[in-house]
């Protein structure tokens, strides 16, 4: 095996999707103001699928003033382009216009509870949903409680919610290419699952032993609206854990991963750097293997994962290598008894955390290739 990043199944691309010319949707983004809400503004802009017909970018509900003009490169002047600094105007969200737009693919960057909100309306309609908070994400009541969401008509969003896919690629492939609501996985568990995801299916973790996730995230983590312990007073210089035994994204760990709560500990802590994010996963094994058989199941899973890569045991990933980058950095270490296995996860938590998968799931129920405009 090579001594470097594993980059895998970009080269096998063609056989994944059809490179047919499909006529692009049109496209809207609600909630362009926070930090997750401009990665997606940028990637959109430069998709090579929507060159036709920039996006219809949309506030969050009682952004916009009456009569004042809110543009996209105001929020985000690093999008600006030379010579044309306000080229796309942030309108106030409202139905009528995104009907009369044709809009048939709307992105909810938005607070959880105005997806649960919205999402109801805009599949009524006929649009297609993906949808970055955590309103859709969980099945299960019991996890679903954390968000504390309150439904106008909980028979429909219980319907709603038995359909939404969770829009995790490398699990759920097929099931996004045909869905009309797609829940975009949290960061912090995106991070996990990736890490996890084929050694439990490969059935080689011993789960009653106990799994620990030790994750570290960026300050944009907790979005753009500032806290006390988001302050650089509080940040800068320090690393402090948090939510412990209450994170929102447990309950996607245990969905996903199929695990009882019992058998897995998510520990998040704050980092003193804008973004990216670093899982340590610590695990035994059933039975006493080689690093051979690990990396073998690692790369049988991901083979068709063009947004994966895998680093060659001992080498593990760093954030630095993946920050702005849509791609989730993969490795591992194993204990000379062949049984104690550390796995180390590293993402950016705005782009294959957040935007970047969404654009991801976009281009999959679009039939285009998943990594187009990722790359």
């Amino acid at each position: 095996m090579a001594n470097s990043i594993i980059i895998n199944s970009i080269d096998r691309a063609d056989s994944r999707s059809s490179d047919a010319p499909a006529r692009a949707p049109r496209i809207a983004i609600a909630g362009v103001s926070g930090y997750a809400g401009g990665e997606l503004a940028r990637l959109l802009l430069r998709h090579p699928r929507l060159n036709a017909a920039a996006p219809t970018f949309l506030g969050r509900a009682g952004e916009a003033e009456v009569g004042l003009s809110t543009y996209l490169e105001d929020l985000h002047p690093q999008l600006a382009t030379p010579g044309d600094h306000q080229a796309n105007e942030v309108l106030p969200f409202s139905w009528k216009r995104i009907v009369d737009s044709g809009i048939e693919v709307l992105f909810l960057a938005t607070p959880h509870e105005q997806s649960r909100e919205w999402v109801p309306e805009a599949i009524d309609r006929g649009i297609k949903v993906i949808d970055l908070s955590g309103a859709w994400r969980l099945q299960e009541n019991v996890n679903r409680a954390v968000y504390r969401l309150k439904d106008a008509n909980p028979e429909l969003a219980a319907e709603l919610q038995s359909e939404a896919v969770y829009g995790c690629p490398e699990l759920h492939r097929d099931e996004i290419r045909r869905a009309r609501l797609v829940a975009n996985p949290g960061c912090y568990a995106t991070s996990i699952i990736l890490a996890l995801a084929p050694l439990l299916q490969a059935g080689l973790v011993d789960v009653q032993h106990g799994i620990i996730c030790d994750a570290k995230s960026g300050v944009s983590g907790a979005g753009k609206t500032a806290t006390a312990k988001t302050h650089f007073m509080h940040a800068a210089d320090n690393l402090s854990a948090y939510a412990v035994f209450g994170h929102r994204h447990t309950g996607e760990l245990l969905e996903q991963l199929h695990l009882a709560a019992d058998q897995i500990q998510f520990t998040p802590h704050l980092l003193p750097i804008p973004r990216g994010i670093l899982s340590t996963i610590y695990l035994r094994l059933k039975h006493a293997t080689d690093v051979a058989a690990i990396t073998a199941v690692l790369r049988q899973f991901y083979q068709d994962s063009p947004m994966v890569r895998l680093h060659a045991s001992p080498q593990l990933p760093e954030i630095q290598n993946v920050v702005r980058t849509n791609f989730c950095d993969l490795g591992f270490a194993l204990a000379a008894e062949g049984k104690r296995l550390v796995m180390v996860s590293c993402l950016d938590n705005l782009l294959k955390g957040a935007a970047g998968q969404a654009v991801q799931n976009m281009n999959l129920m679009c039939g285009w290739k998943e990594e187009e405009g990722l790359l």
